[in-house]
């Protein structure tokens, strides 16, 4: 049995339903539903079939969204909160394989429930954590502010930027309790292209995520409750290209965690391109590399999924169009221009980034490091998904001894 549990497709064959089950379990850690409820969930699914993942995983929120309903009434903020955080949870979970669905008109109403169930953890808070929206570009970004308490002390924060697909309850389990657990706020938001932003808003990405991460700090500076000398950032998954990128331009960061280490996203787009196909699109020749990928005449199922991957860029139509934005984002061009100290993840059995936390930390000129995450700590594949509590008190030491004085 040695090294199993570790291993690639331990729960489910079908990789996607493997990793997001030892996401899920891996935030139970941090008060995100119970192991029991996860198991139970995962006996109503088929391996590799989307709509039973999405069926159960929405009946187990759905149970959880009513019995936090039920404690609200009955004046019961912490089995509200619990109750309300694993529903959200859990709702979102059911979206992650939205994109493997025939009808994927489920996505907003179900992202919808999601929210409600969200906002319901933040009004169950007692105070402790409040809605700080920011200004940006004419409207706002949604952002909560996490405190431990509702003193107004002004504490050391932790700024959270998400991956690609990431939502707000996830960000819980990704850093947020231990921050608060240690006595500091946290903040979470949505930025272009994440969840709200994009589900309600068709707002897109950005590769440019200073013009992002600037706007959020402006509003937590000029808070009593926010120290803002002693500001720390952190992005996950994708949020791992994002904060790299955003910190060699906006420098009132003491330091920061990118969880992996992220060096040029396009590379999990164009891996699977073959080598004259890759070569069209380096050289520029769109008609020919747009008449190649239309030829290809990929399955229904492969069709979906890249629709559902390139609507967060603009849902560009255009192949040719879409891979070169895609290729904006990258920050070979821009890390020596960081001054930030950066603490970098780089997990074994990196699925999507794979050999980038070395390169990033090569990159780098000022103040750096790299910590592994092996096997053999059950701390392996993209952003450790079952290692989280290892991962967040070895981050957050190191991003305390940053903080001044």
């Amino acid at each position: 049995m040695s090294g199993r549990w570790t291993s690639p497709g331990t729960f489910f064959s079908d990789a996607a339903f493997d990793f997001e089950t030892r996401e899920t379990l891996g935030r139970v850690a941090n008060g995100a539903g119970d192991v029991g409820l996860v198991f139970a969930t995962l006996d109503q699914i088929t391996d590799g079939d989307a709509q039973s993942w999405f069926d159960a995983w929405t009946a187990t929120a759905a149970t959880l969204a009513a019995r936090g309903d039920d404690a609200v009434k009955r004046g019961q903020p912490e089995t509200a909160s619990w109750a309300m955080l694993t529903a959200a949870s859990y709702y979102a979970k059911a979206l992650a394989m939205v994109d493997g669905l025939a009808d994927q008109s489920a996505l907003l109403p179900t992202f919808r429930e999601q929210q409600r169930c969200w906002e319901a953890v933040i009004d169950a808070s007692q105070g402790r954590f409040v809605r700080v929206p920011v200004p940006y570009q004419g409207t706002t970004l949604p952002g909560y502010l996490l405190r431990p308490d509702d003193s107004g002390a002004a504490r050391p924060t932790f700024v959270m930027t998400n991956g690609s697909d990431g939502s707000l309850p996830g960000l819980m389990g990704e850093g947020a309790v231990e921050a608060l657990n240690r006595g500091w706020n946290a903040f979470v938001y949505d930025g272009p292209g994440q969840q709200s932003m994009l589900f309600e808003r068709t707002v897109p990405f950005r590769y440019d995520w200073e013009a992002v991460l600037t706007p959020v700090i402006d509003a937590l500076v000029s808070r009593s409750d926010v120290d803002a000398a002693r500001l720390t950032g952190y992005g996950v998954s994708q949020g791992g290209y994002w904060i790299t990128r955003a910190i060699a331009f906006e420098h009132r960061l003491v330091a920061a965690v990118a969880d992996p280490g992220a060096v040029d996203v396009s590379t999990g787009w164009t891996a699977n391109l073959p080598p004259a196909l890759h070569a069209l699109l380096q050289s520029g020749q769109k008609d020919a590399f747009n008449a190649a990928m239309t030829s290809a005449h990929p399955d229904p199922a492969t069709a979906r999924n890249l629709a559902f991957r390139s609507r967060p860029y603009g849902g560009m139509t255009d192949p040719f169009d879409l891979f070169t934005e895609v290729e904006k984002y990258q920050v070979r061009d821009v890390a020596g221009q960081i001054t930030t100290p950066l603490l970098i993840c780089d997990p074994a059995d990196e699925q999507f980034f794979p050999g980038q936390p070395q390169q990033l930390y090569d990159l780098l000129p000022g103040e750096k490091k790299i910590i592994e995450f092996t096997r053999a700590q059950g701390a392996n594949f993209h952003c450790q998904p079952i290692g989280r509590q290892l991962t967040h008190t070895q981050m957050f030491d190191w991003l305390a001894d940053h903080l001044p004085a």
